[in-house]
């Protein structure tokens, strides 16, 4: 098995959801509201996912591409298999940025690598991703064996009212985190 070998399509959430929820280290898609999802595939397994979105706040957005907002996406959930060949998730990038750069006007994608997760983000490094340096920690509500980031509380939407309640009766509670390595791709200056 190669990761040249393998075949990445743009797919609509459902095709990937599930998978994300299995694979990805966050085992959700909670607060995701994806401009672009692809999958990755060896034959017609599906072995990998991966899902763009406009960033959660406004205001990173702004931050990294203040002349058009909307141009910037952030690389919200990339997982696969455990037993894929090395390289394999920079590829996918690869192959998903070449195909943002010819089917859309985005301008940047940004992404986090988690330390809380031991993650350092070498996969954005092979990918040719700047680091921009660092998050401020934050804290997560925990519960249910899941993590919640603590400004979840803060919407309206069902999951988000009933981790409030969580929260409210004792049931949930919150836990720092370590912070974020920050990276970024230009795909067109």
């Amino acid at each position: 098995m190669k990761v040249t070998d393998f075949t990445i399509e743009p797919v609509e959430r459902k095709v990937i959801q599930s998978f994300v929820h299995k694979w990805h280290y966050s085992h959700s898609t909670n607060g995701v509201q994806q401009t672009q999802c692809f999958a990755l595939f060896n034959d017609e397994k599906l072995i990998g996912a991966m899902m763009y979105a406009l960033p959660s706040m406004k205001s990173t957005a702004s931050k990294y591409n203040p002349d058009n907002p909307l141009r910037c996406w952030e690389l919200r959930r990339l997982c696969c298999i455990d037993d894929t060949p090395t390289n394999t998730e920079s590829y996918f990038i690869g192959r998903t940025l070449r195909w943002m750069k010819n089917n859309t006007d985005i301008k940047k994608v940004i992404s986090y690598a988690d330390k809380t997760y031991n993650h350092e983000g070498g996969i954005y490094k092979a990918s040719n991703f700047k680091h921009l340096g660092m998050t401020q920690p934050s804290k997560v509500i925990v519960w249910d064996k899941k993590l919640y980031h603590e400004k979840t509380i803060r919407n309206d939407r069902p999951y988000a009212r009933k981790v409030k309640a969580a929260v409210d009766s004792g049931q949930a509670y919150y836990r720092d985190t370590l912070p974020k390595h920050i990276y970024m791709y230009e795909l067109r200056s």
